[in-house]
């Protein structure tokens, strides 16, 4: 069915006086989501994510439930014109329950082909969307977890893998990750659906710096991501959440120029110390242009944004029309990313951080030192500055063509097409997941603007979910924040055939060449990789 979004949200959702009208079962929460996230794309660059959807939702299936179970009573009384007795109203309880769990199963199929059809009016493009979930333990939380994740394995249409929302779930121990504990039965449900449909990611609310914050029964205390890697909760001025805040920028330092400008200093410390001296230069550049961007962007009225600054963020529901937004958006971080670390340890030392334990010391040294600037321009300029692990979707190929311009092929830094994503290990070095995640892990704590740890594995992961579960433990076991497990899905675009071999051009099923190749891109899930750069 074709809804006139606007329409349906000013008719179904908003009362005369313009308040948001409370919606009255699941099917009315999961559309006014999908609603809330489209309008808002309207008002805002960039991804949006739902911090505790199981929370959020499970109040819709309690009226769901309590609305099967008043009209089956109703009609039990009307027909037998009788109260209902002990074992009538269990058989009421089990029907009203079972008419609940399709509500729900149904609402989560809508809300997941929604969010991969409705367009924003930035063009053609469907929501950039991310929701977290796994930690409700409710029975109406725990339903909600489940047909999100079977509506997620089914697929889409002809068992097309859906693309959005992201889907991160979040483990905690003594909650879900253990046998026994209340939603272990959904962590491994969540297993088995990545393992076909590449969400969801997980999240790790025991990582120590996410773990100091929470309180048992506090969702607002457990950390969410959004999209790829976005991570947002320290906050100088108000309530330290991921709920009812953003990224309001983000500018990224391109480390391995910096690196490549002092490798004619012949004496290592010299080379280093001059890099660091760069650097600092650059963090302090960094720090007042995003600065000077949010002097900007704090001249915006409320009016200007008539969903996200008088629903969505903190504070926004004290603001009057006329009013600047400056009080509400001081509450979002400002993220200074960089790109290219292994890259810059090469032209630095000649090794990267995967192949040499010095390496990797002298890289924790620099992201350290960004995160300590970051802590001093929070000081300084009164904002929440953060260090991001850039994801790079256009910087990795940007930088290095430039770079190569001016400097020419610098064998194991200039002589790829891009250069590596944040702190990762680069794809061309060939090492275990153990090693991969020993490197990495440390950098997690220090980008707390946002992180990410991958792992690619070979082979049909829906045939072996185990191999996921161990990337996961290992994830846990090293505190990381979040992370995800990439691997191939080939699906046959004339009779829905699928499988994991990435040679895969002809549907051993019905012969056809249509084959879509999903695979993950800097955290989307893409077919084809046509319209990205070379990087």
């Amino acid at each position: 069915i074709q809804y006139d979004l606007d329409d349906l949200f000013e008719r179904g959702f908003r009362t005369k006086n313009g308040s948001i009208r409370t919606p009255q079962s699941i099917q009315s929460y999961a559309t006014l989501a999908t609603i809330i996230f489209q309008t808002n794309q309207n008002e805002q660059h960039g991804g949006q994510a739902i911090p505790a959807f199981d929370f959020f939702m499970a109040e819709g299936v309690r009226k769901t439930f309590r609305k099967h179970l008043k009209t089956l009573t109703e009609f039990y009384i009307e027909v037998e014109g009788k109260e209902p007795g002990t074992e009538a109203l269990k058989k009421i309880e089990e029907k009203a329950y079972a008419m609940t769990r399709k509500d729900t199963h149904q609402a989560m199929e809508g809300f997941i082909h929604n969010l991969n059809t409705m367009h924003s009016r930035g063009g053609n493009q469907v929501v950039f969307s991310s929701i977290n979930y796994g930690t409700d333990t409710s029975p109406e939380g725990r339903m909600v977890i489940r047909n999100v994740l079977l509506a997620t394995e089914a697929g889409l249409g002809n068992g097309e893998t859906p693309i959005f929302p992201i889907q991160i779930f979040r483990v905690k121990e003594g909650v879900n990750y253990n046998p026994g504990e209340p939603n272990y039965d959904l962590f491994k449900l969540a297993i088995r659906c990545s393992a076909k449909r590449l969400f969801p990611n997980f999240s790790f609310v025991d990582a120590p710096f996410n773990l100091q914050y929470y309180k048992e029964g506090h969702p607002e205390t457990e950390i969410a991501y959004m999209g790829c890697r976005t991570r947002v909760f320290e906050d100088r001025w108000g309530e330290k959440t991921s709920i009812a805040r953003g990224n309001l920028s983000f500018s990224t330092i391109n480390i391995v120029k910096l690196a490549i400008e002092c490798m004619g200093i012949e004496d290592e410390k010299q080379r280093i110390d001059m890099f660091f001296a760069k650097l600092d230069n650059i963090l302090d550049i960094t720090a007042k242009q995003l600065d000077e961007r949010f002097q900007f962007q704090k001249t915006a009225m409320a009016k200007q944004f008539p969903l996200l600054m008088k629903y969505l963020w903190v504070g926004a529901e004290n603001l009057k029309p006329e009013e600047t937004i400056e009080s509400v958006i001081n509450h979002g971080t400002l993220g200074i990313g960089f790109i290219g670390l292994a890259e810059c340890l090469v032209a630095l030392i000649g090794k990267h951080h995967g192949e040499s334990e010095k390496a990797q010391e002298l890289g924790l040294k620099i992201v350290t030192y960004m995160r300590d600037r970051a802590n001093e321009f929070s000081e300084q300029y009164h904002h929440n500055y953060s260090i991001l692990a850039t994801p790079a979707e256009g910087l990795s190929g940007k930088f290095t063509k430039k770079d190569r311009k001016q400097f020419g092929v610098i064998p194991g830094v200039t002589d790829r097409d891009y250069y590596t994503n944040s702190n990762h290990v680069p794809v061309y070095y060939k090492c275990t997941a153990l090693k991969k995640a020993q490197v990495e892990a440390p950098y997690h704590d220090l980008t707390r603007g946002g992180h990410i740890f991958y792992v690619e594995i070979d082979g049909d992961a829906t045939h072996n979910p185990s191999v996921i579960e161990s990337v996961v433990d290992m994830m846990d076991k090293y505190n990381m924040g979040y992370g995800s497990v990439n691997h191939n899905r080939n699906r046959c675009l004339d009779c829905g055939y699928e499988n994991a071999d990435a040679n895969l051009e002809v549907c051993p099923k019905c012969g056809s060449h249509h084959i879509d190749k999903l695979q993950r891109i800097t955290g989307y899930l893409v077919g084809t990789t046509d319209r990205w750069n070379s990087g």
